[in-house]
């Protein structure tokens, strides 16, 4: 009972501990704190490196693709059945992508993704970052009439069709525009004037008006200088002419339209782009729009193209040698999931249409893919699963390689790992300091309770008592400053996103700059475990600071101890 009475006593009169219980507080807390951060960012990154990929990627050797893969499909369904849900298939390609802004091409360098709409969203959450909320319930390439989620003002609410239709009739009112400028310039006149006003006619001169002095004579046909005279065409072309002349009394002759009846296309089947759209393309948020801070320091997004416009896209054909292949798209959604490095580099459009530019078709052997995704089922073991389909399928036997969506981002994944590591034995040295000066104001205790010690001892107390009193010391010091310490550091979790804002206010700069982290709120995660570890950890080291203490204080005589007494 002297025990535990002594413990209590030398720490609530003993304020030299309180130095020690400091640190041990600051150190406990600053661990929570930063452990809390650490994993609120890095679940963000997991989710959002996962959130586009599935669990298992099986991705071919060559930038053409591999075929029969609806064979291998069948395949890795007898390897592992029992632990998929759903697999997909996809092309992986890169593209130069064009963007027409302001009077000038903006290339920007892009991987493009041919997907099917009705599958992938089954292997991966790639529709949860998508802008418009009917693609986010199912997929799909058509351009919509609105209804874009942005901020307030911004031009991607009321983009979608009413824009695409706007921005065309403007189009075309300032080429109409134009060609009366140009017909101006050559004529004089502008078409669609009255010519009853002389003043508007500008003074051009008239080409028959010859203003030079020496006459022009016209040369002979026997001359040998002469032009040849028409005659028939070749016989090769006249051949062409003849099977691609039309049809006397159509449709198109009497429309004054070759074109028309030479295609026999109706005039509904003719390309409107007023009413009809280009291929469908989702675009990262960063590839067509720039995240800056205006002039009154607000972050907006300044689109360089908004759903309904047109993009051209450039990517090598799957032939040999690659051609160039250029298409025309519309982008019809914006795909935003917080990783600049998908936002910035990823376009996705309709998987048949890539493998029709492309060229991945073959007569006998079907359509070509780059990738098969597969998705586990929940609980199922990712790297189990992964290496019982590497050894049903060795890259050096078949034309593709498999992945699991960790091995893929391996390296990013293991660098926030160890910068987390790092920290976390940083700051408990905070508490390895503290422990040293719990050892340092033991051991003045110790000599200052020399008299008391002995006095103990000759009284009967054991040297196994007198230790167990420099222990319960220590430990309580540990407790009181680890349980201290953690409830701060709680507090701070839980007000983080309010004490960065008044950091701000203070220092007039944003903790965490919204256009390079894409967080609204720091983002925190309370784990129990690193908690409890934390706490564990720092009441060890200052029960083991008191160790020694507490066996000189135990092997003290009591003869010794009251000699100068």
């Amino acid at each position: 009972m002297y025990k535990l009475m002594l413990c209590l006593r030398y720490l609530r009169t003993r304020y030299i501990a309180l130095a020690s219980i400091i640190s041990v507080t600051l150190g406990v807390a600053t661990m929570v704190v930063v452990n809390s951060v650490m994993s609120g960012f890095s679940h963000e990154m997991h989710v959002r490196l996962h959130g586009i990929l599935s669990d298992i990627v099986m991705e071919s050797h060559s930038l053409d693709g591999f075929y029969q893969w609806q064979r291998h499909m069948d395949e890795v369904r007898q390897v592992a059945g029992d632990d998929i849900e759903n697999m997909t298939v996809t092309v992986h390609v890169p593209a130069m992508l064009d963007i027409y802004h302001r009077n000038e091409w903006l290339p920007r360098q892009v991987t493009v993704i041919g997907i099917d709409d009705e599958t992938y969203n089954n292997v991966s959450d790639f529709s949860k970052y998508l802008k418009h909320p009917s693609n986010r319930a199912q997929v799909n390439f058509n351009l919509k009439d609105g209804g874009y989620e942005g901020p307030e003002g911004s031009p991607l609410v009321e983009a979608g069709w009413a824009h695409r239709r706007s921005k065309i009739a403007y189009q075309k009112a300032l080429e109409e525009e134009m060609n009366r400028f140009e017909i101006l310039h050559q004529t004089g006149r502008m078409p669609g004037k009255s010519q009853s006003d002389p003043s508007q006619f500008a003074a051009m001169p008239s080409p028959l008006q010859d203003q030079s002095s020496e006459p022009i004579v016209p040369k002979f046909s026997d001359e040998p200088d002469a032009p040849p005279l028409p005659g028939p065409p070749p016989a090769e072309l006249a051949e062409r002419m003849a099977q691609n002349e039309p049809v006397a009394g159509g449709a198109a002759e009497t429309d004054g339209d070759p074109f028309n009846q030479r295609h026999q296309f109706s005039q509904e089947n003719t390309f409107d782009p007023m009413k009809h759209q280009s291929p469908g393309i989702i675009l990262g948020m960063a590839v067509a729009s720039i995240r800056q801070r205006n002039a009154e320091g607000e972050v907006k997004d300044y689109f360089l193209a908004v759903p309904g416009d047109d993009v051209r896209l450039t990517f090598p054909s799957a032939e040999s040698p690659p051609q160039a292949v250029s298409e025309t798209f519309t982008v019809v959604d914006f795909y935003e999931s917080k990783m600049n490095e998908y936002d910035a580099g990823f376009a996705f459009v309709p998987l048949s249409r890539l493998q029709s530019l492309r060229y991945m078709t073959h007569p006998e052997l079907g359509n070509a893919i780059s990738t098969i995704q597969i998705r586990l089922k929940p609980g199922a073991n990712l790297t189990e699963v992964t290496n019982r389909l590497r050894a049903a399928f060795p890259p050096q036997q078949f034309p593709f390689r498999i992945q699991s969506w960790k091995d893929m981002q391996g390296p990013l994944l293991a660098a926030v790992q160890m910068e987390k590591t790092i920290l976390n034995i940083l700051l408990f040295l905070i508490i390895g300091v503290a422990g040293f000066g719990i050892l340092a104001t033991f051991y003045m205790i110790v000599v200052e309770k020399t008299k008391d010690i002995g006095i103990l001892k000759s009284l009967g107390a054991s040297g196994g008592g007198i230790m167990s009193i420099f222990l319960g010391y220590g430990l309580s010091l540990g407790i009181v400053g680890s349980g201290v310490g953690c409830i701060l550091g709680l507090l701070f979790v839980w007000n983080i996103n309010h004490i960065a804002k008044l950091i701000e206010i203070i220092t007039g700069r944003e903790v965490f700059d919204p256009t390079i982290y894409y967080f609204q709120e720091i983002p925190t995660i309370i784990e129990p475990m690193a908690i409890v570890m934390v706490v564990t950890g720092a009441m060890l080291i200052a029960v083991l600071a008191s160790v020694l203490p507490a066996i000189r204080a135990a092997r003290l005589h009591p003869v010794e101890a009251l000699r100068y007494e």
